[in-house]
Formats: C-alpha cells, structure tokens, sequence
C-alpha cells in the first residue's frame, strides 16, 4: 500500500501501471528530471503479471516522492478512480507508463493553474514518438489537437474529437471530483470526462509549449480497446449533445448526409433529439431523405432556419478542410459557432 511523506505536495502525478515494465522506467526518469521538486508520484500497479511491480517497488526504496498501491486487476478507470482517492495534492496530473515529460512540464502547469483559478483543466503541446512509428492519421490528430490552446479554441471544437492528450493534463482536483471522477459508458473515460467538464463550465486551456512526448505503438489502448472505437465516439457526442447544446432546441439540421452524419443521426434520434433535415453538397443525395428526412441542399439553409424558434446545425463532415468551408457558410448566415451550430466531425 501507499506510504505517506510528512510535507504535501503541489502537485500528484497520477500513473496508472499494467504491464508496463518495457517502457515505465524512461516514464519515471523523466518525472525524476522535473524542476519542480515539490510533487509526488502515485503509482497504481493494476495487476501486473510482469515485472511492472517490482520496478516500482525498488524505485520507491530510493525516491520518496514514489507512492505505490497494488490492486487486483480492474482497468484503466477503477486504477484512476483508486488513485484519486490516493493524491494529496489540490493539483493533479496525469501520466502514462509508455509517455516522456519534459524537465519544465510539472513547474509550467502549476504556474499555470495558480494564476488561473478560473481554469480547471491545462494541457499542453504533445509530439508522437518514435517518430519511425508515428502513423499519418496520429500525425494528422496531434496537428489538430495541437491547434487548440485557448479556452475558446477547445470549447469550439470539443464535439470533434478529445481535444487533450490524457497524459499531457494537470486538473484541479475538487473539479474532477465534483464531477464524478472518471466514469465507465462504454466509451473514452478522459473524453467521457472533458465533455462533462465542459457541459459543468469548467475552464480549459493549453501550454504552447511542447511537453510531452506521446508514444505510438500498436498495442495502444486508443488501438485494442473498443471504447475507443469511431461508434462509441460518436455515441458519447450525441449524449453529451442532447445533454448539452441540443436542450431545448426545436430542430436539428445535421449537414452531412454521409457516413459519419447517419451514424450521428442514429444516436441523436435514440437520444431524442428533434432531428429535423440533413444538408448536403452532393447533387445525388439532394432532394432525397435519410432516415425519413429530407436531404436539402446548402441553399436551402436560410428557409429552414427560419421555420423554427431554436433550431441548430450539427456540422458532421470529416473530409480534411470540409469543416473550414462550412464554417465560412454558416457564419455567412450570420450563425455563432458554439452557440447556433458545433462541428462534430
């Protein structure tokens, strides 16, 4: 079990451990290499069966800042729920066994948080590494997760994709509690939690500053876990949807009657939502339905807005440089992202 240091942290670096003897002793390396001193370390071994434990074990003898707790194995969310329980810091980050903090990370993103009280999540900017196996759809999300920093930025487009490395976060913890920790549904737990973060008014932001190298590899829970999954992603947007932007509403116009806006439409109508029309481009599929639905074409926008009290247009298009042209439709229309249409794609 967990040992306990007289003097309380700053901040806790909370590491979930699962057969992660390969990778885990570069991790704590570079936690023993920050310019901060005043943290500590919780390790949560979830069942190990290599020689994840022992490493931990004989690296707590030697550096107290290393809190160890072993536990038979129950998963990523029962390991983070446990540690959380375990962090004695107001300020906790997250860390995995297979990622590389730079020296300034910890210092940075407690600076960070002490001169923001109104921001309850801070990131930062993360490279994939090795970079012989960094595939182009990795490179192509880093990009795009790296192009948010502002509070405004990730609000925008936070029903596209997890706009956060998991790893690369320090959170304040009477947030992440007052939000229920992290939470199993059957989809990703940390963008699970940033949704219900965001529904809350929480506060976001990001260091532009790179501090985090991200490993790929294929055994990546992102890769082998079917909460990752492209369905169960869209399932979490369209509850957290209806949870959300969707209250009250009158009509939903889903522009993008192809793959990604049926399977969208899909769970917004389990959710029900008042799905009203789709909006497409695309000559062939315009005039016809989806769903029962009629298929408009971008013309038609401007009548149909006006046909209803509150309605709003989802954005559900994943074709690269879709979004942008879109945007410059809508806003021509005189419509507000984030408050009369989201991308979520």
């Amino acid at each position: 079990m967990c040992s306990k240091r007289a003097t309380s942290p700053l901040i806790s670096v909370l590491i979930p451990c699962y057969n992660a003897a390969e990778t885990l002793p570069e991790a704590l390396d570079s936690l023993r290499d920050q310019t901060l001193a005043e943290y500590e370390i919780v390790a949560i071994d979830d069942g190990s069966s290599d020689a994840t434990l022992p490493l931990l074990q004989e690296r707590a003898r030697t550096d107290a800042r290393l809190r160890v707790h072993t536990q038979a194995h129950a998963g990523i969310i029962a390991a983070l729920n446990k540690g959380l329980t375990l962090c004695r810091a107001g300020y906790i980050a997250r860390m995995d066994t297979d990622d590389y903090s730079y020296p300034e990370r910890l210092e940075r993103q407690v600076e960070y948080l002490q001169n923001h009280p109104e921001t309850a999540v801070v990131g930062c900017l993360v490279e994939g590494y090795p970079s012989q196996q960094v595939r182009q759809g990795f490179r192509i999300y880093i990009s795009w997760m790296n192009s948010l920093v502002s509070d405004d930025d990730i609000r925008r487009e936070i029903f596209i994709e997890s706009p956060f490395a998991h790893p690369s976060v320090a959170y304040r913890r009477e947030w992440i509690e007052s939000a229920g920790g992290y939470q199993e549904h059957g989809w990703a737990e940390d963008y699970d939690l940033w949704l219900r973060l965001y529904l809350a008014g929480a506060g976001f932001a990001k260091l532009p500053q790179v501090l985090l190298k991200w490993r790929e590899h294929p055994q990546r829970l992102t890769r082998t876990d079917s909460r990752y999954a492209l369905e169960n992603f869209i399932r979490a947007k369209a509850h957290y949807l209806a949870s959300g932007p969707l209250r009250g509403r009158d009509a939903v116009l889903i522009w993008g009657a192809g793959m990604i806006g049926r399977r969208l439409s899909k769970h917004l109508l389990r959710q029900e939502a008042p799905l009203a029309a789709f909006i497409d481009v695309d000559p062939a599929k315009i005039g016809s339905t989806r769903r029962g639905f009629p298929i408009l074409s971008p013309d038609d926008l401007p009548d149909w807005w006006k046909r209803y009290a509150r309605p709003v247009v989802l954005a559900a298009v994943g074709a690269r440089g879709a979004r942008q042209l879109i945007r410059q439709r809508v806003e021509n229309l005189g419509l507000r992202e984030g408050q009369d249409w989201w991308g979520v794609a």
